[in-house]
């Protein structure tokens, strides 16, 4: 039994959670952390932002040109099939670890952002949020000579390789004057802890986990999948070179999440009949 084969006999017929990390979305023009095109980077940390105005003026000025990209990002087939999935019923939940908004772009509705959206920004001092558009505006007029990064290139998480950063402006909150920072869990941070205890739930819940595009090298993503070996909850892992999960997983695809799971949601989604959902026509992320 070949492995698409071996993954269809393990799903078919079960009420499967899904788990997606970065791979997923490197079919949409977002780059990756770790997979076989990305490039070393250590990106920045929660510590390293909080530290003050010179670390938050580097990571806005790079991300006011990665997102200025990130923000036209489309939902890419592997997206695409996973929606589908939702939609016949053979998937009943996601949890991805991408910021990037484009499964509910895609059409799935029961989503859990663990590591939360880059299309919402939060003050450090107050807690109001608000929208990215809104800040990308705002950064704009502040800083109308600094270009749109054409050569600059593209990062993991909607950042940009820009070097010419110190003078480079910041917008602060409009309610407090506080310091705005993306509202997504950085490295070194913790994912809240409602948010994990709700993915705890769904993968207990779960007869099989569908795991595609991550290399589980962070625990914030392997815990599930250790939750659900422990548990005797099947899991199927579609991802092109090793990971930290492979001796957890029963059925492992070597390949890219794309085509493996466009194939994977003709037979399971097709059997139920299901119409491939309707995409939000209007651009990828909140502007």
């Amino acid at each position: 039994m070949d492995q698409l084969a071996a993954a269809l006999d393990v799903l078919d017929g079960r009420r499967v959670v899904a788990l997606t990390g970065a791979g997923l979305s490197t079919d949409s023009g977002i780059p990756d952390y770790r997979g076989p095109t990305a490039v070393p980077r250590q990106p920045m940390t929660h510590q390293e932002f909080v530290s003050g105005p010179a670390a938050q003026r580097r990571y806005w000025a790079r991300s006011h040109v990665g997102w200025g990209r990130m923000r036209r990002a489309e939902p890419n087939p592997g997206h695409l099939a996973l929606a589908r999935l939702e939609h016949a019923g053979a998937v009943s939940a996601l949890i991805t670890q991408n910021v990037d908004g484009l499964h509910g772009v895609a059409g799935s509705r029961d989503v859990v952002d663990l590591h939360g959206r880059i299309d919402e920004v939060v003050c450090l001092r107050c807690d109001e949020i608000t929208s990215r558009a809104a800040l990308h505006e705002r950064l704009t007029e502040l800083n109308p000579d600094f270009g749109d990064g054409a050569y600059a290139r593209t990062a993991p998480d909607g950042d940009a390789e820009v070097q010419d950063v110190e003078h480079f402006r910041l917008a602060p909150c409009l309610v407090c004057r506080g310091a705005l920072m993306p509202h997504v869990v950085f490295f070194g941070a913790n994912v809240p802890k409602p948010r994990v205890e709700r993915c705890y739930a769904l993968v207990e819940s779960a007869q099989a986990l569908l795991v595609a595009g991550t290399s589980l090298a962070v625990q914030s993503g392997l815990r599930f999948v250790r939750r659900a070996a422990r548990d005797g909850v099947p899991v199927v892992l579609v991802n092109q070179g090793p990971t930290r999960g492979d001796d957890l997983v029963t059925v492992k695809v070597e390949a890219g999440c794309s085509p493996t799971l466009s194939a994977l949601a003709d037979v399971l989604a097709g059997r139920a009949g299901s119409p491939a959902p309707r995409t939000d026509p209007g651009r990828a992320l909140t502007v």
